[in-house]
């Protein structure tokens, strides 16, 4: 395939996680050509913890192929390693990143490790740019960047770093550690009450911090989830459970997007929303200290140490440690994507700061497709988890299949 400007390709894949390496075997499976850009798995190997286990099943942590032999049981049976099958089974995170390194080289060998920067409208194609300088056009973009400059931190808690959030700064957000033992013999405050930051609070104690502490808004926030065996018996399964609900979201999301915005988007805040993982539990009770029902009413940096006020019942109250991380989670905001160009944004019809995605996921803009997180605000909550990839690659390649 040419690697010149005269070249108009079909279709352009930006991200090389979960999403974009499924999007990208399904394109290549139909036989359309695609150029694939990104570091494979990069959120999984640079920016999760190490030692961290996959809330997600293993029935629910398969990368959608376009032909069988390519679920994580498969890459463990070829890697030699223990087989991820029954839900009793935990996830190494090194190990399901392995996974996505597998399918990558099985699926989309051609995959360039190389960045996009920009990404522009050009009469009825798309102008590419990447960081080598080379400058082509392509009928379709599909944009699969994951979790990439979505991180999102409490604006209170913001304005303590006017520079923002840094792993060796006294404020940070979840996404940029991978190594925990930094934390050995320090007071960190852990802003969230989601599964990111149980389990991170609970690695940073096993680690050997001097004291770890919850901070949560919501009272009663810290709460886990049901072992296996304490399942709903009499409810269809999904990825996530048992539940009615659950099945719905997994396997009918385009029924999601035909609702108002308010309903969709509030199922993306709820349903599957904070919740601890069964097997942390244990390792929790005893190690991590909880404040919660309290809100952060002021952050600031006093004697070198970061330091929260917090409003709630009673009087106010401070807390300050050696440092806090934000485990506050991911929001997406098309302006939190500088690759796009400015008249590209500016013609994205959005809510709340995502794209509004029509069936095969094209946005306002023709060409221009979305998946992953960014459309979970048309899709439902199932998109931001990787069983998603199942619902929404196939649809994705349909689409543009239509348009070649």
């Amino acid at each position: 395939m040419g690697r010149g400007t005269s070249v108009i390709l079909p279709v352009v894949v930006i991200g090389a996680g979960p999403y974009g390496l499924s999007t990208a075997a399904h394109l290549r499976a139909r036989g359309i050509p695609v150029r694939v850009f990104g570091d494979p798995m990069v959120s999984w190997r640079a920016h999760m913890p190490a030692g961290m286990l996959l809330k997600s099943t293993p029935v629910a942590s398969n990368i959608d192929a376009p032909q069988p032999g390519h679920n994580l049981v498969d890459f463990c049976a070829e890697a030699g390693i223990t087989r991820y099958e029954s839900d009793w089974d935990l996830i190494r995170v090194e190990d399901f990143a392995a996974y996505g390194q597998w399918f990558a080289d099985r699926l989309v060998p051609e995959l360039e490790q190389t960045r996009v920067v920009s990404v522009d409208r050009t009469g009825p194609e798309f102008s590419l740019k990447l960081d080598s300088g080379e400058q082509f056009r392509a009928r379709a973009v599909v944009v699969a960047t994951g979790l990439s400059g979505l991180a999102r931190i409490p604006r209170e808690l913001a304005a303590a770093v006017p520079d923002g959030p840094s792993a060796t700064g006294p404020v940070s957000h979840a996404v940029q550690h991978r190594d925990l033992s930094v934390f050995a013999g320090k007071d960190v405050l852990v802003v969230g009450a989601g599964q990111s930051a149980l389990e991170n609070a609970v690695l940073m104690a096993e680690a050997g911090a001097s004291s770890v502490r919850i901070v949560a808004r919501r009272r009663g926030a810290v709460t886990f989830g049901d072992a296996p065996d304490r399942q709903p018996r009499f409810r269809p399964e999904s990825p996530f459970g048992r539940a009615w609900s659950l099945y719905a979201l997994s396997y009918q999301a385009t029924y999601v997007r035909q609702l108002p915005p308010a309903a969709r988007h509030y199922l993306v805040r709820r349903v599957l929303g904070p919740l601890g993982a069964w097997w942390l539990r244990d390792r929790f009770t005893g190690r991590v200290r909880v404040t919660d029902g309290r809100r952060i009413e002021a952050a600031g940096i006093v004697d070198g140490r970061p330091t929260l006020t917090l409003s709630g019942e009673g009087p106010s109250a401070r807390l300050s440690a050696d440092h806090i991380m934000a485990a506050t989670g991911y929001r997406t905001d098309i302006s939190s994507m500088p690759f796009l160009g400015d008249g590209l944004r500016a013609s994205l019809a959005t809510t709340l700061g995502a794209p509004v995605l029509d069936a095969g996921y094209c946005s306002s803009v023709p060409g221009l497709h979305f998946t992953g997180l960014p459309s979970a605000a048309s899709f439902g909550p199932v998109m931001r988890f990787v069983c998603g990839t199942a619902y929404a690659s196939p649809r994705v390649a349909a689409s543009l299949a239509k348009n070649q």
